[in-house]
């Protein structure tokens, strides 16, 4: 690298490590410990590292071809997993623009729960129930379950509050809502809305309608296929500007975590 170039590089280096480190140990503050946030974690202490000392790490690993060598291999696997993750970002973009459109007539409709804060959906979730709420309005036939269980210290699930958001602020009838309230992911969100959709006479196979957000929709499909849903269409909703890429980000690492631990 040259070496005019190479102070620019060291700022952006520790500017981007910063963000991820802040970010992240936000996000695990929330309870929020898992692969996606972990790896990031760890990512940006190494950024940070490298982008303070540089020159030293260069001198060290100069005078030993061990470290040398492994310097670089890391370098070249960090090079390797950053094109792997430009094709997810437009995979993704590309599975977005499709669940972006409105789903053709189907025999059920899942909202996957996203969080809630004081007994309300977190502004995430009112997003997928609220791009849910005229798809189900416009299917009156299609059975409807709102997805989510109940956190640690509280006592209403979420798929109760999301139930009661459609209610309040769209005017679909409570009764209509059926509510899976045991699941803690996605994996779990799918697997115990089969029994509900089996009890309803809804079978697997038939085309059902899978509302969460956009950055969410490669995984959900993945999922809701390895589980046996045989036509599953996601819909997106949108992510806000600000938290969107941030969001993209971490479920680049959702994503392989749910490929190694057999999810899909």
């Amino acid at each position: 690298m040259r070496k005019s170039l190479l102070p620019i590089a060291r700022v952006l280096l520790t500017i981007a490590g910063v963000v991820l480190i802040i970010d992240c140990a936000a996000l695990m503050v929330m309870g929020k410990i898992n692969f996606g946030t972990l790896i990031p974690f760890l990512l940006g202490i190494v950024f940070v590292t490298h982008g303070i000392y540089w020159q030293r790490i260069r001198a060290f690993i100069a005078r030993r071809l061990f470290y040398k060598r492994l310097w670089y291999v890391l370098w070249g696997i960090f090079a390797l997993w950053l094109v792997s993750f430009i094709v997810f970002i437009g995979t993704l973009q590309q599975h977005i623009q499709r669940s972006l459109q409105p789903p053709p007539k189907v025999a059920a409709i899942i909202v996957l729960g996203s969080g809630t804060v004081d007994g309300k959906p977190t502004p995430t979730l009112a997003r997928r129930l609220d791009t849910a709420a005229p798809i189900i309005k416009g299917q009156p036939h299609a059975v409807v379950v709102t997805s989510g269980g109940v956190g640690i210290g509280r006592s209403r699930s979420e798929a109760n509050i999301m139930a009661t958001y459609l209610q309040q602020s769209h005017g679909i009838d409570f009764e209509r809502i059926r509510q899976e309230g045991k699941s803690t992911s996605t994996e779990e969100n799918l697997f115990y809305s089969k029994a509900i959709l089996g009890a309803q006479d809804v079978a697997i196979t038939q085309p059902i309608a899978i509302v969460t957000s956009d950055f969410h929709t490669i995984r959900a499909r993945a999922i809701a296929r390895h589980q046996g849903y045989g036509q599953p269409i996601t819909v997106a909703s949108p992510t806000p500007l600000s938290i969107r890429y941030n969001a993209w980000f971490r479920e680049y690492f959702a994503f392989v975590s749910g490929w190694l631990f057999g999810e899909y």
